[in-house]
């Protein structure tokens, strides 16, 4: 006998967490399926368990800072064990709260697997592996994402993915890191906080290749600063487990490098989870990047939608998040919510930080725009320097009067760029920020000066 819902959700991550939710608090009759861990990729193996880390090391390096201040302490230390238990207790705290707020909504949970057998038929397997039948008119699919890894590289005790590096539960002396996109640079960083000799290599000519040249090039100094060393412009050639640890061999313009290290972190990447005979079963179209979606995330098959990071584009749980809502707005709601993939904010966590929205200045001279530059420094602002936050700056694009991009480099900036992403999504004049009035004295007050 088959279970009938409006609308069966395939995997709990934020973006499903999200269109569950919302759909059943517009009256749907709503099922999620959660294979293992309720949260995702988001609470187990990426945002929470790095930034519940970064916190940590973080607050280890301010202590060590609060001489400036005239703050003296005794020796301080660290504990990594206590560390962990943090993270896991995040963790743990943060899953625990996926669930009942589905609960508290309506949703109906289900732990196992899903798998699509037909049109507005899914198979939900049991964790012991009992067979049901569910049926519904409109399903959702959030199969998520996992790392990327370059060709010839397999995951073993000593070469790692981001996963198994937030598992371990001891720090090594050294790591070398494949990558210095977000990912890469955030792990360095709280490596080398905590004393851990790190390297990135680089196969672009910079950190964070994808973002503002300012702000990768400021980022990149203050890693050098941390002790980081980098290798840009290096492709990795092969890897190799040796007695002591992993050796890494990779090419420079012409010339050979080396390096060893206890393990190797591969960060290059992520890629859409695909699940072909399913998809293929039911007819949905999908490529390299994932699934094929329109704008209100439907499937070219009646019935079917995909969200988050499945659907490849910016692999983001926020992105995920309001997909999910807007797909829930779109079935059951009054179709007022919708996402806008052009205001999408990112963050990178290292400290200090790397935040944007919208265009950098190279994306809209490359599309030909007329662009208006305007930059601040940190230094400008007097909380800046009474808290001694360092260096910084926040940069504005601006094409034809209308706020097109923002990039923020220092710290806190995960913090301001959300102001710049509303702006940013409505399009907002300087004659507007002109008369937007911040409290004082406030690091925001750095927006008042554009």
């Amino acid at each position: 006998m088959s279970e009938t819902y409006d609308l069966i959700v395939i995997g709990a991550g934020p973006g499903g967490h999200a269109a569950a939710e919302h759909a059943a608090r517009w009256g749907a009759r709503v099922a999620i399926i959660e294979k293992s861990q309720w949260g995702g990729t988001c609470t187990y193996r990426g945002c929470i368990p790095t930034k519940a880390l970064l916190a940590c090391s973080k607050q280890y390096v301010n202590l060590k800072k609060l001489k400036r201040l005239g703050i003296s302490l005794g020796g301080v230390s660290f504990d990594f064990t206590s560390m962990k238990r943090h993270q896991r207790q995040i963790i743990t705290t943060s899953s625990l709260g996926v669930q009942k707020s589905l609960k508290d909504a309506g949703v109906v949970l289900k732990s196992g697997e899903g798998k699509i057998i037909a049109p507005r038929e899914i198979e939900w397997i049991t964790p012991q592996g009992d067979a049901h039948r569910l049926m519904a008119d409109n399903i959702i699919i959030a199969w998520g994402s996992e790392p990327l890894l370059p060709p010839g590289i397999t995951p073993s005790r000593r070469v790692v993915t981001s996963d198994g590096f937030l598992a371990m539960e001891a720090l090594p002396d050294s790591v070398v890191i494949v990558g210095a996109s977000v990912i890469g640079v955030e792990c360095a960083t709280f490596l080398a906080e905590l004393g851990v000799k790190a390297t990135l290599v680089e196969l672009f000519d910079r950190v964070l290749p994808m973002e503002d040249k300012e702000a990768a090039d400021f980022l990149q100094q203050e890693l050098l600063r941390l002790g980081i060393v980098i290798h840009t412009s290096t492709r990795m050639e092969t890897i190799a487990e040796t007695p002591n640890g992993v050796s890494l061999n990779a090419t420079h313009a012409s010339h050979t490098l080396n390096l060893n290290a206890d393990y190797v972190l591969v960060c290059t990447g992520r890629k859409p989870i695909l699940y072909m005979d399913e998809l293929n079963r039911c007819g949905i179209e999908y490529d390299q990047k994932g699934i094929i979606v329109n704008e209100n995330h439907m499937t070219n098959k009646d019935g079917f939608y995909a969200i988050g990071d499945v659907t490849g584009g910016i692999m983001l749980a926020h992105r995920a998040i309001q997909q999910g809502r807007a797909v829930a707005s779109y079935l059951y709601g009054d179709r007022s919510i919708i996402h806008r993939e052009d205001a999408v904010p990112s963050v990178i966590y290292t400290h200090p930080g790397v935040a944007r929205v919208g265009l950098t200045e190279e994306q809209a001279l490359e599309r030909g725009l007329k662009v208006d530059i305007k930059k601040v420094e940190y230094a400008a602002n007097i909380i800046a320097r009474a808290e001694q936050k360092g260096n910084g700056f926040v940069k504005t694009v601006f094409c034809e009067d209308k706020l097109i991009g923002v990039t923020i480099a220092g710290d806190d900036a995960c913090e301001l760029i959300a102001s710049m992403a509303l702006a940013v999504t409505n399009k907002i004049g300087m004659k507007e920020l002109k008369n937007w009035i911040i409290p004082h004295p406030t690091l925001s007050e750095i927006l008042k000066l554009l």
